[in-house]
């Protein structure tokens, strides 16, 4: 029997153990000392994998119109056990690690990311805000898992390599199972067979445009920060402990962001998209100030909060625009300005505090991309609402 809920929770499930790519700072420091890779060797191997995941989901998009949830979830599934378990063997080669996770966990990602944001949209067409936010504040979260667990490890002294094939094995197997739950309802027959075969011309018109400059700009700041959260942290004078807490923080902050802020779309729409960058700029703009331990800590938590709403509202906005059945194919091309923000965002931030020893020109490039969309979004605001009333 078919369950709505059971679905939910699968995708749900299954974005837990795929957000844990937002712990991916925990494992710098002990790449760095065991490997001697540095900052900005880091941030460019956790931005392929974003550019990747990014990239990937548009064959997932196609692979999810034809196939379904089940088989598309199940590929990723393989693919990111692969990544990890080939990094474990990887002998610290960063070549290696940017094959290995950079290319094959990062497909698996993209493959397992979209499953659950379709499906759950299908099952709670009433609530398309909200339950993309649930669906999707698994991802948020599962830094705040992985985090734990491998900083017990880390810290036990187990090698990061060896920690990458145990996750790997045990993540791999509990998202092929998680898979198998995931179903389309029935009458969503129809949507797939347009799916399938809908046209890419949307891509080209000024809204689409306008919600990929938002995604970008969103996620640039987001990424530059969690993937160097940990030194960013220890530099603001916090210790190896607060880093790994912060790591927490900012999850807790991103998941409840999603959930949070799929709800605000329901009720306000398109505006909710200038309101979160602008709120995203201020707290990100918070980082460069002089403050006590406990408020760059709470600072993160906000941080994580206001970056939590791209994964929802654009998700959201493009269905509203364009239609449940285009949903496969257009956002994941959307998604690409994600993917262009992780293969810029943590390396170049990575490696201007190589050089400069601060983050603070990386963050004032963040928080003025951040700017700038808040103002194409603004001016834009009356072509959404239009259209949406037309509809």
């Amino acid at each position: 029997m078919k369950n709505r809920w059971v679905v939910l929770a699968a995708g749900v499930f299954i974005q837990t153990v795929l957000g844990g790519i937002y712990a991916w700072s925990t494992f710098v420091p002990y790449l760095g000392k065991s490997y001697s890779l540095d900052k900005g060797q880091c941030g460019f191997i956790f931005g392929l994998v974003i550019a990747v995941f990014s990239l990937a989901m548009i064959g997932a998009g196609r692979v999810l119109a034809k196939k379904g949830p089940r088989f598309t979830s199940a590929i990723g599934s393989i693919l990111f056990m692969i990544g990890y378990v080939a990094a474990s063997m990887s002998k610290g080669s960063f070549s290696m690690l940017l094959l290995s996770l950079g290319v094959f966990a990062g497909a698996g990602i993209g493959f397992g990311y979209v499953c659950p944001l379709s499906v759950g949209m299908k099952w709670f067409p009433e609530k398309k805000g909200l339950v993309t936010g649930v669906a999707v504040a698994g991802f948020g979260g599962g830094a705040i898992l992985l985090s734990s667990v491998a900083s017990h490890f880390l810290q036990g002294g187990m090698d990061v390599l060896e920690f990458f094939r145990w996750f790997g094995l045990i993540s791999g197997a509990v998202l092929f199972a998680a898979s198998m739950l995931l179903v389309d309802p029935d009458d969503a027959s129809e949507g797939a067979a347009k799916a399938g075969t809908r046209d890419y011309s949307a891509v080209f018109t000024t809204p689409f445009i306008v919600l990929t400059i938002g995604m970008f700009a969103g996620t640039f700041g987001g990424l530059l920060i969690i993937g160097n959260l940990s030194p960013i942290v220890i530099g603001a004078g916090l210790s190896k402990t607060d880093a790994i807490l912060a790591i927490s923080l900012f999850a807790v902050g991103n998941a409840i962001g999603r959930v949070t802020w799929g709800y605000a779309f329901d009720y306000l729409g398109y505006k909710s998209i200038p309101l979160s960058l602008a709120a995203f700029a201020v707290t990100a703009l918070l980082l460069l100030a002089p403050l006590a331990n406990w408020m760059v800590l709470a600072v993160v938590a906000l941080i994580g909060f206001g970056f939590g709403a791209n994964f929802v509202l654009y998700a959201s906005t493009v269905t509203r625009q364009f239609g449940i059945e285009a949903f496969p194919n257009l956002y994941p091309i959307c998604f690409l300005a994600y993917g262009l923000a992780g293969i810029t965002g943590p390396g170049v931030g990575g490696r201007i505090a190589d050089y400069t020893k601060s983050y603070n020109t990386a963050l004032i490039i963040s928080v003025a991309i951040l700017t700038l969309a808040v103002l194409v979004t603004t001016v834009k605001k009356g072509l959404f609402e239009k259209e949406q009333e037309a509809a």
